[in-house]
């Protein structure tokens, strides 16, 4: 038996019969099932009040550029995007499913750090009155600081290297 000072016995520990009873035995001889897309590993799309959406994209790293794809519930069958530019995030494909949805891939260049929120629009070629707003949020970290787990439907695609003075070929 081993003997401890009594400055080193911790207090509050689990303690495990010495003979399984029924519970632990069945316990032990069940399975655990996940399901097969966890929350926490896709990309989120959200329905709001007022007809638009929300995706949620998970951690990215600042100065990477990064595809995104995502799928919309139905929304016409002649849908493009708004021609208006933006610096950080456009649409590169929309994609007619045959169950009716859309699927938007686009490109997102993480520029800075922090919670960020970007939006691009989709618009019926059929009705000039039918817009949809996507505000595509996404929590990018400081680029030295690790590496995020991207979420399905997330791939990084590039890195942008920042100017550095002392690297000019300037003088």
């Amino acid at each position: 038996m081993c003997h401890q000072d009594k400055s080193t016995v911790k207090t509050g520990g689990v303690r495990f019969s010495e003979e399984p009873n029924a519970t632990t035995a069945a316990a032990a001889a069940s399975h655990v099932h996940f399901e097969e897309k966890l929350h926490d590993s896709v990309v989120m799309v959200t329905p709001e009040a007022n007809g638009n959406f929300l995706v949620k994209v998970g951690f990215l790293k600042a100065q990477h550029r990064y595809e995104i794809v995502f799928t919309l519930p139905a929304l016409g069958k002649a849908v493009c995007p708004a021609p208006v530019p933006s610096p950080h995030l456009r649409t590169t494909d929309l994609t007619l499913l045959p169950d009716g949805g859309l699927r938007v891939t686009c490109e997102y260049m993480a520029q800075q750090e922090g919670v960020l929120c970007e939006e691009l629009l989709l618009l019926s070629e059929a009705n000039d009155h039918v817009c949809v707003t996507v505000k595509v949020h996404a929590r990018v970290m400081d680029r030295h600081h690790g590496t995020p787990m991207l979420l399905e439907g997330v791939r990084c695609i590039g890195v942008e290297l920042e100017y550095d003075s002392e690297q000019s070929d300037w003088s």
